[in-house]
């Protein structure tokens, strides 16, 4: 497999050779962020290309490190008490002396503090006398649900725990989008803000004072590798025209013309280059069928690369299994244990394997083929060592009978009466890649879970389903293509003998 990643083509899921890659987190106004940074970029002349949604903190600066990103937009309050946390950086000049000796160089302020806070509904605030984050202690029967990112974080839950000596036990992790509609069902009662979302005013929430001042100041800034300055200078001037031009006002209504008006983070991005610099950016925005299509494309081809090494690598680790019973056991143990890693941390082992291979690979397509392949063995090596396996002794003895060397049995006898049940390894193995490609997402692959991801991060059903019910219909034509192919391998007098049974 590692052989297959080595010559894998640059870009190879991209029509040109990318230039520029622009990163993004998991939330509405870093995409936004993301695409005025590609427009900014585009105007340049350079190619560009934006991969949003890549995740959380870590994933994005590991990726900035390793340059498989070149530029991501950050907040100073996210790097110094997470990324750099236990250097004790004073002020936005220690932050930038210490990201340099690490190769990164962060621009000024954008303009605008987008900090962390916790909300709360109006009316239960009301109801309880909570106007700020001390008066929780008093409420034991709350139920929190903070961000998976945010549990963790220096600057999270465990700070916050402490510095206010909250005892509360009901306290759960989950998806930012999501806990704003946790929060208009009264499924938890607070949660993390960060105090530009739309949604804030949206679900007339009230924003408890952080009466013990936990919170720093989170001003937004970019951050992007050292040698871009030699690499693209032009980039560079063109993106730091952003320092002190972004209000947080206008990115209040940014988000909100993303979140409650439905409008393509990148026509966003045109329209405020257009109305701040005058700047006609040519760029053709997508259609929801263009859109569409180009994930169909990108994920069938992601499935047919993933199925083709996972068979290449399984199928022979199923005869040597069979032919060799103490190792044989070890390797179905061992593909079985990889099926019971949960799909994304899965996915994120892939990253840092495959960037110490090559830069470009840390991230999106590559680590998501890695990850589907690992998942898809266990099937076919399985089916592969059951059906040469089961192969009646008598066939195996007449075999050899009339001389036929091993390798002879193996093609013109062995395969062929265990072919059923390989075949039926495969199209399991198939139906599961599907499934599993729509993961990659996360960590910025193409394909059917772009769409899922985003429509849940805008909270739009349609936007789900435009990814999830074609996911579902593939997996069906894969199912009903691998039962055709079973007629035209499976030799026919097995066939028939299935059908007798």
């Amino acid at each position: 497999m590692l052989i297959f990643f080595i010559f894998l083509p640059h870009n190879f899921l991209y029509s040109q050779s990318v230039k520029i890659q622009v990163g993004s987190k998991k939330f509405t106004e870093s995409v936004i962020l993301g695409e005025i940074i590609k427009c900014l970029v585009i105007d340049t002349g350079a190619s560009v290309i934006h991969r949003q949604e890549l995740g959380g903190t870590r994933i994005l600066w590991n990726a900035l490190l390793r340059g498989t990103i070149d530029i991501y937009p950050e907040y100073t309050g996210t790097i110094s008490q997470e990324i750099l946390a236990g250097k004790e950086l004073k002020n936005e000049e220690e932050i930038r002396l210490a990201l340099i000796e690490q190769g990164i160089r962060m621009s000024k302020s954008l303009g605008f503090n987008n900090t962390y806070a916790l909300g709360m509904k109006e009316q239960i605030a009301s109801e309880r006398n909570i106007q700020k984050i001390s008066d929780l202690k008093n409420h034991l029967d709350l139920k929190f649900g903070f961000t998976n990112e945010f549990m963790d974080r220096e600057d999270g839950w465990p700070s916050l725990q402490l510095r206010y000596q909250l005892q509360h036990q009901d306290v759960r992790g989950l998806d930012h989008d999501l806990a704003y509609r946790a929060l208009d069902s009264e499924s938890i009662h607070v949660t993390d803000l960060y105090s530009t979302d739309a949604d804030i005013k949206y679900y007339n929430l009230r924003i408890l004072q952080d009466d013990l001042h936990l919170f720093p100041n989170y001003n937004a800034v970019l951050l992007y590798r050292d040698d871009l300055s030699e690499k693209a200078p032009e980039v560079i001037d063109a993106i730091l025209k952003l320092e002190g031009k972004i209000l947080e006002s206008e990115m209040v209504r940014m988000n909100a013309k993303a979140k409650l008006e439905r409008i393509a983070e990148q026509q966003i991005a045109v329209e405020f280059l257009e109305k701040t610099y005058g700047l006609q950016i040519d760029t053709q925005i997508q259609t929801r069928w263009d859109q569409f299509w180009q994930n169909t494309k990108s994920h069938i081809l992601l499935v047919l690369l993933a199925l083709t090494v996972a068979i290449l690598i399984s199928i022979p680790l199923g005869i040597y299994s069979a032919r060799h019973r103490k190792l044989g056991q070890f390797i179905l143990g061992n593909v079985g244990i990889i099926q019971t890693i949960p799909a994304l941390a899965l996915l994120v082992f892939m990253i840092p394997i495959l960037a110490a291979i090559r830069k470009d690979l840390g991230i999106g397509a590559a680590p998501t083929i890695a990850a589907s392949v690992l998942y898809g063995l266990l099937p076919i090596v399985r089916n592969t060592y059951t059906g040469l396996k089961d192969i009646p002794l008598h066939i195996n003895e007449s075999a050899i009978a009339l001389g036929l060397p091993s390798r002879s049995r193996l093609w013109l006898v062995e395969l062929p009466m265990a072919s059923r049940a390989i075949l039926a390894g495969v199209k399991t193995s198939a139906v599961m890649i599907v499934g599993f490609v729509t993961l990659g997402a996360l960590i910025g692959a193409p394909g059917y879970g772009q769409p899922i991801l985003t429509g849940i991060r805008l909270a739009d059903t349609g936007l789900i389903l435009q990814g999830a019910l074609p996911a579902a219909i593939l997996s069906l034509i894969v199912q009903g293509l691998f039962e055709l192919a079973e007629r035209w391998l499976v030799p026919k007098g097995l066939r028939i003998e299935s059908t007798v049974k």
